[in-house]
């Protein structure tokens, strides 16, 4: 599916112009959902996830059948910083156990049924220290987001974006900062396992990062620019496109959703065809899901990335679809309404 942009300018002018939801299939759902053979209500947050997805996929009795996880892979200047536990070599040794199927998301995907694809963006080529320059350029940053656009498969059902980069938790950190306010300090966490001494450059590189872009960052696809990472842009671009295709996505963790949050930010209502798929231990994400309005579906504990809380939460979402569209009617089952 080819991008249909080349400038920022543009895809800021696609995420404004992008399809609504069926209120036609929503309408049909909600009636559906009031004749199954349940008590109103009984099924909980599964019913308005079916109904959300119905709306979405333009039925008001869909299924879910073909799942796709993809998986972007950058490498990050700002780690000469020190802001990591694990060295930029980690990010190329993962791709190869993704592309072997060896991680968890592997598992994950095949438990659910989900095509899984891996899309390493030029590892060879960090992106710049954002402490001293801006992360990407213009060409960088569209270049990113037309291979998460392109990578949308437009038979899918539902997307999960998941991701791999050393030094990927500052970059989102430094994002989410620019787009939602606050200090530097608000939005930091350990990542995969940064000391205490290690937290707190990770805090003073944010805070650089905000200092230096401050006036470009004020727009959040310059944010995106300016402090993410090219996976990060390719996550954006991967749940953009998926708009365009009305296909349902779901969240993974904190730097999915920071990814996310440059588009709910840049074009109300950007979000509307997405779902948190879990609540990671990453202190700052919950401050970014109460931001984005989302309420996850899930809370275990997860802190991997990998697209592996919001592939696992694949499972509500195929339940939640099944009990919609293979339950009886109260008509159909000859059992007395109400």
């Amino acid at each position: 599916m080819s991008a249909p942009f080349s400038t920022l300018a543009e895809f800021r002018a696609v995420l404004a112009n992008a399809p609504g939801k069926n209120t036609e299939a929503q309408a049909g759902a909600e009636a559906r959902n009031g004749q199954l053979t349940k008590p109103p209500g009984a099924l909980g947050r599964l019913e308005d996830l079916a109904i959300w997805y119905a709306s979405w996929r333009g039925t008001d009795r869909p299924e879910m059948k073909a799942p796709q996880v993809i998986i972007f892979a950058g490498n990050h200047g700002v780690c000469a910083q020190g802001v990591s536990a694990f060295p930029p070599e980690v990010t190329v040794q993962m791709v190869a156990n993704f592309e072997h199927g060896g991680a968890a998301i592997n598992q994950l995907s095949k438990a659910f049924g989900a095509k899984m694809d891996v899309h390493a963006l030029d590892l060879d080529t960090p992106t710049a220290d954002f402490t001293q320059a801006p992360a990407m350029t213009e060409e960088e940053v569209v270049a990113a987001l037309q291979t998460g656009w392109n990578a949308v498969d437009p038979n899918a059902d539902v997307l999960v974006t998941g991701e791999m980069g050393i030094g990927n938790t500052t970059s989102a950190a430094a994002v989410a900062a620019a787009v939602f306010g606050g200090e530097a300090g608000d939005w930091t966490g350990r990542g995969t396992g940064v000391d205490d001494a290690g937290l707190s450059r990770k805090t003073d590189v944010v805070a650089r990062g905000l200092a230096l872009h401050a006036d470009a960052i004020k727009d959040p696809l310059q944010a995106l620019r300016c402090l993410g990472g090219r996976e990060l842009a390719a996550m954006a671009g991967a749940i953009a496109a998926a708009r365009s295709c009305s296909i349902p996505v779901i969240l993974d963790g904190f730097i999915c959703s920071a990814a996310a949050a440059s588009l709910h930010a840049a074009q109300d209502g950007a979000l509307d065809h997405v779902v948190a798929g879990h609540l990671s231990a990453e202190g700052a994400h919950a401050n970014i899901l109460s931001n984005l309005g989302k309420d996850p579906l899930l809370s275990l504990g997860l802190r991997l990335g990998e697209g592996s809380g919001a592939a696992l939460a694949l499972g509500v979402l195929k339940g939640a679809i099944a009990c919609h569209s293979g339950m009886a009617t109260f008509a159909e089952a000859g059992v007395a309404d109400g």
